[in-house]
């Protein structure tokens, strides 16, 4: 029976504090993230306070959903790093309670956040981006003035230049306003000077209506307009006060509306589903009627007989039309019209296609997104499990607190997800990929990884262990360390110096023998290498030797030995035979062509190299062996002496 215990108690107070705090954080760097989106929206533009207040809060709500697993991740993260950098790990786990066990208030917690996430997509956040997308449309219209920038020519408005020298949002006065008009052409052309001036927009939204003080107005006139002999080229017009109309349809129109109401992120689940069956249903007609309007198509002739034609079309249907012996019947002139006329068939069936072509493309992008928007509101759900299940192992493993280690894995986990889901939800989006496919890669990615974190946390497994990873590269590359044999401080029993001369003897004639018999510098047979056994046993024999005279030599305190130790390489006994011990994974290596050629020839190198590593042996040996003669001479006559 599930009962709330103290440790419970303790570690969700703990997840709780810092769960409010880093989800603010986040929130606050999403929320800057997606600010540059409409900084040109609000910058210079005079807003009042109450609609930025509106715009961030409308913004927040939609980034709540993205924030949450972040937050999640992070927190996590802190939480079990601090209970590992504190011991209350270790004494959690000495009291004979589990990790999992551990976490399971969290895990009730998370799950509780997950639905109210999962909420927020359902039912505020469609609500959020109506709002959102309405205060963009309403900010650029309720002001048109805020849209003119100062300094430059605004051609934001049909037919006209504009250009304001200097902006007063206060007064919404506009000074040193030049405009020119080219609504009937050059030969109409009409340029406006005023000392300053005001504008707005009409009621119905449709016109600027600007009211300008001190200036002049010169026009083109067109001179066709005013007979043969006039002699006006332009008028002038000085004016106090001059009110002009201008074309700038700014307004919040039904085709604006009706365009945020039909977006995927306005709807929610069950909307979503209900228009999906709508869009598919209406794509599908389009999809049967281009196909049977390519399938009415007919080529007949233009130069035969009304009959001939019916004949033509009739036998096309059939598949009987032999266009070629038509063809040739034709006159040259006739053959003429023919390529003439088909060529332009062939460019209107063309262009015919194209437009269709775009036309689907545009519709079942729409299916598309509507189904995006339908998974998204999971597996952005699920992702806020994914992560706690990453970031709680994780803390419990590295064992740091604090915003250091854990703000660098949380920012390096979450910029893996993003990656993958944006990247997925493009191509899905552009029918490069499945829509599931695309949408789910993210998920498909992070919970195995979620499971392997958990797994090794809970069972105390080494993950970061960099030592360990390190062995397994070098090994993998085929590189190797160097001996390292220094003088012992305390020796209880001196090395037996003529027992391991005769072994490093023995090693020699071992080393020239097999040196014979097997010809490492030759290339082995592919299919002994990956398909049959190939454990090289003398090289067993003979490395165990070497190590035995060398362990035994290290007690010396000559330093000439010491040094002649350190020259022998250390051998590896069987990359030189075939990749792996076991002969299914080395099967399967051999069957997948591109690891087959990489582990044959990393084989060929080791082979290259136990050849020198022999070599090299057989030179240290004659060099070492005489000194060690000469310390067993030396160490026998001792003993004889003492006797």
């Amino acid at each position: 029976m599930f009962r709330i215990k103290k440790l419970d108690i303790f570690i969700t107070k703990q997840f709780g504090l810092l769960f409010v705090a880093t989800f603010f954080i986040c929130q606050f760097v999403l929320m800057m993230q997606f600010l540059w989106r409409y900084v040109d929206e609000l910058i210079g533009k005079g807003l009042s306070l109450d609609v930025l207040a509106q715009f961030f809060w409308y913004m927040g709500v939609m980034l709540v959903p993205q924030a949450l697993p972040l937050a999640i991740l992070l927190s996590s993260l802190i939480t079990f790093g601090n209970l590992g950098e504190s011991s209350e790990l270790t004494a959690i786990k000495a009291a004979g309670i589990s990790l999992m066990q551990s976490m399971r208030s969290l895990m009730a917690m998370v799950l509780l956040i997950t639905l109210a996430s999962f909420y927020f997509q359902e039912v505020i956040g469609p609500k959020a981006f109506v709002s959102f997308q309405q205060l963009l449309l309403s900010m650029r219209q309720k002001n048109p003035e805020v849209e003119i920038p100062e300094g430059i020519f605004y051609d934001g408005i049909p037919g006209s230049n504009l250009y304001v020298q200097q902006k007063n949002m206060e007064t919404g006065m506009l000074y040193g306003i030049m405009i020119y008009r080219m609504d009937g052409g050059y030969e109409d052309a009409a340029i406006i000077l005023a000392d300053s001036g005001r504008i707005q927009a009409t009621a119905e939204k449709k016109h600027l209506w600007l009211k300008l003080y001190s200036g002049e107005w010169f026009e083109n006139m067109r001179q066709s307009g005013l007979g043969v002999n006039a002699n006006v080229p332009y008028r002038r017009e000085t004016f106090v006060t001059k009110n002009i109309l201008l074309d700038f349809d700014s307004g919040l129109n039904m085709t604006e509306a009706g365009f945020i109401s039909s977006d995927a992120k306005a709807k929610n689940l069950g909307k979503i589903l209900h228009d999906l069956d709508s869009i598919r249903e209406f794509n599908d007609s389009v999809g049967r009627a281009f196909y049977q309007e390519a399938r009415n198509m007919s080529y007949t002739l233009p130069t035969l007989s009304k009959k001939d034609s019916l004949r033509l079309v009739e036998a096309d249907r059939k598949a009987e039309t032999d266009f070629d012996s038509l063809y040739l019947k034709l006159t040259d002139a006739q053959k003429q019209t023919v390529v003439r006329m088909a060529s332009s068939d062939v460019q209107m069936v063309y262009n015919n296609l194209a437009f269709k072509r775009d036309y689907s493309f545009l519709i079942n992008r729409e299916e598309r997104r509507h189904e995006i928007e339908a998974i998204d509101k999971f597996t952005l759900s699920l992702s806020c499990l994914i992560f706690f299940f990453i970031g709680a192992p994780l803390g419990a493993i590295i064992r740091k607190g604090g915003l250091g280690v854990p703000v660098i894995i949380s920012v390096l986990v979450f910029i893996v997800f993003y990656i993958l889901d944006n990247t997925g939800m493009k191509m899905a989006r552009d029918d490069n990929w499945t829509v599931w496919f695309g949408k789910l890669l993210g998920t498909a990615v992070l919970t195995p990884i979620a499971v392997f974190f958990s797994y090794k946390a809970n069972n105390d497994s080494v993950v970061f262990n960099i030592d360990l990873y390190k062995a397994i590269a070098m090994r993998m590359l085929g590189l190797r360390t160097k001996r390292s044999i220094t003088r012992k401080e305390v020796i209880i029993s001196d090395p037996k110096y003529l027992t391991d001369a005769d072994i490093l003897k023995n090693v020699s004639l071992e080393i020239q023998q097999y040196s014979e018999v097997h010809k490492l510098l030759r290339w082995p047979n592919p299919i002994k290498v990956f398909f049959r056994p190939g454990d090289d046993h003398e090289i067993e024999h003979i490395n165990t030797s070497l190590e035995v005279a060398i362990e035994d030599l290290s007690y010396t305190k000559n330093k000439y030995v010491l040094t002649m130790l350190n020259h022998y390489p250390i051998i590896a006994t069987h990359a030189h035979t075939r990749p792996f011990k076991r002969k299914w994974l080395n099967a399967a290596t051999g069957l997948f062509l591109p690891t087959g050629i990489f582990f044959y020839f990393r084989m060929l190198r080791f082979r290259f190299r136990l050849y020198k590593d022999l070599q090299h042996i057989l030179d240290t040996n004659r060099k070492l062996i005489p000194k060690v003669i000469e310390l067993g001479d030396v160490q026998q006559e001792g003993s004889i002496t003492v006797i």
